[in-house]
């Protein structure tokens, strides 16, 4: 799959609903006003960065992936001047290494990219140092009927090499961190997109801990 079939994946009917349900718990957690500003790391292609982009006085995306940074800034720069929206900046970075200093953003997301940085918690502590505010961080649950399709054996299509999570091993890397503040909640739990999957979605409580999507979400003491 190229970076413009991936990115054009989330204007299909099925990548649309997954892509508006897992933001939809993001913006819950992040409760992003028009003062704040928002990092997303590991933006890849932009398209959650351009949902924050039109809510945010200041929006930047990092990623180690420069063609993905180079499409992002392409389709945020068609959102600016089509929409009320910041102008959106792209950094060239890692995530274990974030180059901003302590404290530089009001809220800090990155969805479904700790899923494939092998030093996950590390990165997870970068997210935190970084964060003045909320922060929002999206992985894959190992827990689901999604890793049942698409993860085992090293998982297919754009799954592959991805590391699936468990809550167990968040908490854990949580209690490190000595953040008392977050919660962990769920959504996508029949990946299909069928008329069922979205009436199944529309009853289960977030809180039940067999979708997909994994959401961890916090503010710092």
């Amino acid at each position: 799959m190229t970076l413009e079939e991936y990115d054009a994946w989330y204007d299909t009917p099925r990548g649309r609903w997954i892509g508006e349900r897992e933001w939809a718990l993001v913006d819950q957690a992040l409760a992003v006003q028009a003062a704040d500003s928002v990092l997303d790391v590991g933006c890849g292609t932009g398209w959650f960065t351009r949902q924050a982009q039109t809510r945010a006085r200041q929006i930047v995306g990092l990623d180690i992936d420069g063609d993905a940074l180079a499409l992002a800034r392409r389709r945020s720069a068609e959102l600016a001047g089509i929409a009320r929206a910041a102008e959106a900046r792209f950094v060239l970075g890692d995530a274990v290494r974030l180059p901003f200093a302590d404290r530089s953003f009001d809220k800090v997301m990155s969805i479904t990219a700790l899923c494939f940085v092998p030093a996950w918690p590390q990165a997870l502590a970068e997210i935190v140092r970084v964060c003045r505010d909320r922060f929002a961080i999206g992985l894959l649950n190992r827990h689901s009927w999604l890793h049942r399709r698409k993860g085992r054996g090293g998982g297919v299509g754009a799954y592959a090499g991805a590391h699936w999570h468990t809550a167990t091993e968040v908490n854990a890397a949580l209690r490190r961190l000595a953040l008392p503040h977050c919660r962990i909640r769920y959504a996508i739990f029949d990946p299909s997109g069928s008329p069922a999957a979205r009436a199944l979605e529309a009853l289960v409580p977030a809180s039940c801990p067999l979708g997909g999507f994994m959401l961890v979400a916090g503010r710092r003491a």
